[in-house]
């Protein structure tokens, strides 16, 4: 079976005056029905970016995009606006950061969750009403029928996540991009937003792109993880295979810097030494080189000047290298 989703050496820049902006830079992977994919990194490390190039949302005429994205079969980069604007909200939505800046102070939560679905479905206002309100009682806000008709200001920031998220499955999408849907709540509503989204993907199969920084949240919730450093995917697997053993340097510096509650409390955090390479201006060979404990190991050099491949994990060490070993430089 072929996947829902197929990301082929996208890339992404933004001319700028001084000079090009290579914000995502070779970017591949594949999402299949029903899967929970989490792209963890840094900010400025291309998340973002790559997901607004599969919902068409870059403006074409100032952003230089390659690649191919194929989702169930039309390649979105080609697509027409008049398609791209089908797809959206009805076959694949999107959760933005932001609920606050998103939604309208202007209209009721309601009016908002009702509008795109008579927009794709042409259903009434009446029938839409009714969708709006089953939508809310979904995603866990009470007394659903009552809160339709009410302001975003009159919900806390949690409940404005769910009021995103009910906007994002009122037409019942096959694909949910999240792009950092916990930002800015406390521990408790991030773990109950996670799991509303996991609940989701498993009762209707929908597809899931969870976008975050935070490798621990996305431990119990992900099929799969794909780590992006400079625009690149650095490596991707089981989130087993790379919480327990990341393979790439950076990888295990996101989860060396990560408090665990099992851990050592006594345990000093690791912090990623250095600054996150100019996208202006990447560093040759592998963008990671100039912070990484692990370039003794195979040779400056090769770092410096030769870019690294490989489909699960972009490194020069030898597969099986631990990557805590007491040799770094």
């Amino acid at each position: 079976m072929s996947p829902l989703l197929s990301v082929r050496d996208l890339r992404v820049r933004f001319p700028v005056r001084d000079g090009v902006v290579k914000a995502v830079d070779g970017l591949s992977f594949d999402l299949d029905r029903g899967q929970l994919l989490a792209i963890v990194g840094e900010s400025g490390s291309g998340k973002s970016v790559a997901n607004l190039a599969v919902l068409g949302l870059h403006d074409r005429r100032r952003t230089e995009i390659d690649g191919e994205v194929v989702f169930d079969g039309t390649d979105l980069l080609a697509a027409s606006e008049r398609r791209l604007a089908r797809l959206r909200g009805d076959r694949i939505s999107m959760i933005f950061q932001d609920p606050l800046t998103a939604l309208s102070p202007y209209h009721t939560v309601g009016e908002q969750i009702a509008e795109s679905y008579r927009r794709h479905r042409g259903a009434s206002r009446a029938k839409a009403r009714q969708r709006a309100v089953e939508v809310l009682d979904r995603v866990g806000i009470p007394h659903p029928r009552l809160r339709a008709t009410d302001y975003p200001h009159q919900f806390s920031g949690g409940m404005r996540q769910r009021v995103m998220i009910a906007i994002a499955l009122v037409c019942d999408p096959d694909l949910l991009i999240a792009d950092e849907p916990t930002t800015a709540l406390d521990v408790t509503v991030q773990a109950q937003i996670l799991d509303l989204l996991g609940e989701i993907r498993r009762e209707y199969g929908t597809a899931v792109i969870l976008v975050t920084h935070d490798l621990g949240l996305v431990a119990t919730a992900a099929d799969e993880v794909l780590v992006m450093y400079a625009g690149r995917c650095v490596e991707r697997g089981t989130v087993r295979a790379v919480l327990k053993s990341p393979r790439h340097p950076y990888s295990r510096g996101l989860l060396a810097s990560t408090p665990r509650l099992d851990g050592d409390v006594t345990r000093a955090l690791e912090p990623i030494e250095g600054q996150p390479p100019s996208l202006l201006d990447p560093p040759t060979g592998c963008p990671f080189h100039p912070r990484c404990a692990y370039t003794a190991l195979v040779g400056g050099e090769r770092c410096r000047n030769e870019r690294p491949t490989g489909r699960d994990v972009a490194c020069h060490l030898p597969p099986g290298t631990r990557l805590d070993a007491k040799d770094r430089r």
